[in-house]
């Protein structure tokens, strides 16, 4: 049995000090702050003066990995084991769980995560003030103004959910304004996308797994997606049905209209590379090939799987990675401000086609956002008399 604490008579009067959770403790330095000892003995704010009772116990329990009921924690764990949480989509799920992690993360000015705060004592202002404090980063440091918006949606919408499941009683999230994003496209300039293009052709040629190599399937794969004007997720789930006589039918999302890019020698090249890259995957490891067309995806990693989105991204950082490095020689392939996105490459696309709803766009307002080409026009003319 632990001993009982001594009375202090700093302690704020509304606390009862018999009830205070073991390993919570009172500065007496006057400070005003409660704080716990982290390994090695190091004293780590968790509240201030102001706090509840219980909120100190709130803390305590998320610090041992359970949340008490009507915490920001308690919702979110609710929220991750409902059946409504279970009928999203995998990558959804995965978006979700990386913003339940973030918010036990994040610690708020007295200290304190965010997950072991009372919901009914957040307001829409206090998460505004944690959605701005996010976007517009620490002195010193850039802002993530993308990454405060995916947290004010998640945290919206689990709260809406408790709310309906009778876990909170109110949405302190509804109201609160998103930060204004940047446009980080990232086109490529026709110089820079020949030059990344060339240099994954070549370290893509490489040995696997040597120094500098990178994954074959990457300069091919910039090919398509810069011909088709299509994003990373549309590149990574063609198949052999997408194939046709004409060209490479897409499989555009976000309600884009699908359409048939022509066949020209450089798609063909690529597509041909890309079936090859996959028939060699497969008879290394002895795998069974697909019978359906629809089932035989056109790229596939080293073992001879489908490639997943992330694994794309995976590939495409690395190569970034090499390009910013430079060559063997320590020449530098691409400067630091030339730095551009997979997705990048359907805004240069788009921007050097001549058929400007070549990318399937429902919306000009949506075309007028990948088009990026400047137009020529003529100059004023004065009236006649």
């Amino acid at each position: 049995m632990p001993r009982p604490r001594k009375h202090n008579p700093s302690i704020p009067s509304h606390i009862d000090q018999a009830c205070l959770p073991t390993g919570i403790y009172w500065d007496r330095s006057g400070k005003g702050r409660w704080y716990v000892l982290e390994h090695p003995r190091k004293a780590v704010t968790v509240a201030g003066p102001r706090a509840m009772l219980s909120e100190l116990h709130a803390i305590m329990e998320a610090r041992a990995g359970t949340a008490l009921r009507g915490t920001v924690g308690f919702v979110l764990e609710r929220f991750h084991d409902s059946t409504e949480f279970n009928a999203l989509a995998d990558g959804t799920k995965k978006g979700y769980d990386h913003q339940h992690r973030l918010v036990k993360q994040y610690r708020t000015n007295l200290g304190s995560t965010l997950d072991t705060l009372l919901v009914a004592r957040l307001t829409p202002a206090s998460i505004q003030r944690i959605i701005e404090a996010i976007a517009s980063g620490k002195p010193g440091q850039p802002g993530h103004p993308t990454k405060a918006n995916h947290l004010l949606r998640y945290l919206r919408r689990t709260f809406a959910w408790g709310v309906r499941m009778g876990h909170c009683a109110s949405n302190p999230a509804a109201g609160v304004k998103q930060a204004r994003e940047r446009k980080q496209f990232r086109m490529p300039t026709p110089e820079a996308f020949a030059a990344v293009r060339n240099f994954a052709a070549e370290r893509g040629n490489r040995v696997a797994h040597s120094a500098g190599s990178v994954a074959p399937y990457l300069a091919p794969v910039m090919t398509i997606a810069y011909h088709c004007r299509l994003r990373g997720i549309e590149v990574v789930t063609l198949t052999d049905a997408h194939a046709t006589p004409d060209g490479i039918r897409s499989n555009r999302r976000k309600g884009s209209r699908d359409n048939v890019t022509a066949w020209s020698p450089e798609l063909r090249a690529a597509w041909t590379a890309l079936v090859e890259l996959r028939r060699q995957a497969i008879e290394r490891h002895a795998l069974a090939t697909q019978v359906r067309p629809e089932d035989r995806f056109l790229i596939v990693s080293e073992a001879g799987k489908r490639l997943s989105k992330s694994s794309l991204d995976s590939a495409w950082q690395r190569l970034m990675a090499l390009v910013l490095k430079g060559d063997d020689k320590g020449a530098p392939v691409l400067h630091e401000d030339d730095y551009f996105t997979l997705h990048g490459l359907k805004h240069r696309g788009i921007t050097d086609s001549e058929d400007k709803g070549s990318g399937g766009h429902r919306s000009e307002q949506m075309r007028q956002r990948y088009d990026h080409s400047l137009p020529v026009v003529q100059p004023a003319k004065l009236p006649q008399k």
